[in-house]
């Protein structure tokens, strides 16, 4: 079972903002802008659109917002006939999971991205400042989600079916290396989970060095530099390098070579 951390959501380049930790946990996770057909006024939250959530919080880019990967239909005020779970990919990092990681079914994507606590006051959001907690009052990398892959869709026509999801469209069934992955019904490892889904809030879920900057992560050997597939630079500070590991710049999968410690480390994040 290989596991692949997938960066999604807003960063500094998609939307500008991080997204928020909800006073109850939820960790909602802001589909970056886009051109595509769906909105920010097609999810909610409580009942609060995320249009609005965003304006709370000084958005100021598109309207317009790219729903992938899909992994609860909750979220949509329209609900969809036969909706499954769908994570779709294309061009170089979708060639970089088929060619170089050769993802199949059974491996598992764990979701993190940009996260900063809120707090909703006389029916306003913003973000929580001078809390003296480092968990509220810094912007943190936190996995918010998961997907156990259960089938991996090339074909186009295939993919068109699933027409709810932005790569089903033209604009990305046109592309080199367009794939969809569909999440199993269960998980393999606890038949009780769906194969795909969101987390709470828990510090077990927090990448984030505690008193460091948000890609600062705490140092695990089963994602340093030397176990993951492919290329990439460890350029933590030499004061801290014994501590943390710095992924830096604006990057999509992080695939980690199969171990033990890993899939115990993944399975730990399902514990409450």
């Amino acid at each position: 079972m290989k596991i692949i951390l997938s960066r999604k959501g807003f960063d500094s380049a998609n939307g500008g903002i991080v997204s928020p930790i909800m006073e109850d946990g939820t960790l909602l996770s802001f589909p970056i802008p886009s051109d595509d057909t769906n909105t920010y006024d097609d999810l909610e939250y409580k009942n609060d659109s995320y249009a609005k959530i965003l304006k709370d919080l000084r958005y100021r880019d598109k309207a317009s917002c790219h729903i992938d990967p899909d992994l609860i239909c909750s979220r949509r005020k329209e609900k969809i006939d036969k909706w499954i779970p769908i994570f779709g990919q294309c061009a170089q990092s979708a060639a970089y999971l088929l060619n170089k990681v050769k993802v199949q079914p059974g491996d598992v994507f764990l979701f993190f991205g940009n996260y900063h606590s809120v707090a909703k006051i006389d029916g306003k959001y913003s973000y929580l400042k001078g809390t003296k907690d480092f968990y509220k009052d810094k912007d943190l990398h936190v996995i918010w989600g998961y997907m156990q892959i259960g089938k991996i869709i090339s074909d186009p026509t295939e993919q068109k079916q699933y027409y709810w999801h932005p790569h089903s469209s033209t604009a990305y069934t046109s592309k080199k290396n367009n794939v969809m992955f569909i999440a199993r019904e269960k998980l393999s490892f606890n038949s009780k989970l769906s194969g795909a889904g969101v987390f709470k809030f828990s510090e077990r879920r927090v990448l984030t060095l505690k008193g460091c900057n948000k890609a600062t992560w705490i140092k695990r050997d089963f994602y340093d530099v030397d176990a993951i597939i492919g290329k990439r630079k460890n350029s933590v500070s030499e004061m801290n390098r014994d501590k943390g590991i710095y992924y830096a710049g604006i990057w999509q999968e992080l695939a980690l070579r199969e171990s033990f410690r890993a899939e115990e480390w993944m399975r730990s994040l399902f514990e409450e």
